[in-house]
């Protein structure tokens, strides 16, 4: 069991269940609603409390009751949300997703007018009883100097940097990490989307070009029904099939759900083949139900 800091944002997801995504200017009817907590940190912990760890949120939350909402989910799940920092007078971040029910994708629209979490917040946390420090990769200046606090309060501390999107600068926080996880949508985008029709060569060049940024940490990207891709610091590229459960019910957090069972293998000493593996069956036997709860048992088969 590891004590782990998790940095980043939560949300109040509106998920409409659809038998497709509408047109523009045209009418759908939703065959059912759900109302849950998102947000790709608090997913990752939520993930990571029910494989036996310690998990703590820093991030911020309005004060009204899309929030109270939220942190009520966290403690169902014992997300300890002491560093929380609480701002009034604006909202909950809301994202209002359309999930496909025929295949499992989602389109989502997202709201924000609540500011990210400061650096000078981070500072007051005691960072000295921790196993592991996760962070969002967004609000790349405050972020940025967070994990250089880190590393100088706690040299050996595990960093791991999630790069979901593209942002400005975010590339500078490479060097700032030990694992870095990226997804295929921020690889395609810096190798151009050709890329995609050879899904092994572009995991190979993409790593490997990221590797220059920081050659000492470990580089992973999740390429969707390719499994996924990691680049040790000797060069060695490993990779691992993705799991398929039997049928694709809800793809919401599935990235969330790899970083967690990433994370999970390599406290549990896992190298970094046996991590990929994993970290990819978790993921399968998420996108095969509503939700995270009961994540801590894989149903999916050892066979891809």
């Amino acid at each position: 069991m590891a004590n782990i800091l998790g940095v980043g944002i939560a949300t109040l997801d509106i998920i409409n269940h659809v038998a497709a995504w509408p047109a523009e200017d045209e009418e759908v009817r939703a065959l059912a609603q759900d109302v849950r907590r998102g947000g790709n940190v608090t997913n990752t912990l939520v993930v990571l409390s029910q494989l036996g760890h310690l998990c703590q949120w820093a991030g911020t939350l309005a004060d009204d009751a899309s929030s109270e909402a939220i942190r009520d989910d966290l403690a169902q799940y014992g997300i300890d949300t002491t560093h929380v920092q609480q701002l009034s007078g604006a909202h909950a971040p809301t994202s209002y997703i359309a999930l496909n029910v025929h295949n499992g994708s989602r389109t989502i629209i997202h709201y924000r007018d609540l500011p990210e979490y400061d650096a000078d917040t981070f500072h007051r946390i005691d960072l000295h009883k921790l196993n592991w420090l996760h962070a969002e990769g967004r609000n790349v200046a405050a972020l940025a100097e967070m994990l250089k606090h880190a590393r100088r309060q706690c040299p050996r501390l595990p960093l791991s940097v999630e790069i979901e999107k593209p942002r400005e600068h975010i590339e500078q926080l490479c060097g700032l990490a030990d694992l870095l996880i990226y997804s295929r949508h921020y690889a395609l985008h810096q190798l151009g989307a050709e890329a995609e029709a050879a899904p092994e060569a572009a995991a190979d060049t993409f790593l490997r070009q990221q590797r220059q940024l920081a050659p000492r940490a470990i580089h992973v990207c999740s390429w969707g029904e390719h499994g996924a891709y990691g680049l040790a610091p000797a060069g060695e590229l490993r990779h691992s099939p993705a799991f398929a459960p039997p049928k694709v019910i809800d793809t919401l957090g599935a990235g969330d759900t790899f970083n967690a069972g990433l994370i999970h293998a390599r406290l549990t000493g896992q190298g970094l083949a046996d991590s990929l593996r994993s970290a990819c069956r978790l993921a399968g036997d998420k996108v095969g139900r509503h939700g995270f709860h009961g994540l801590s048992k894989p149903s999916i088969q050892e066979q891809p």
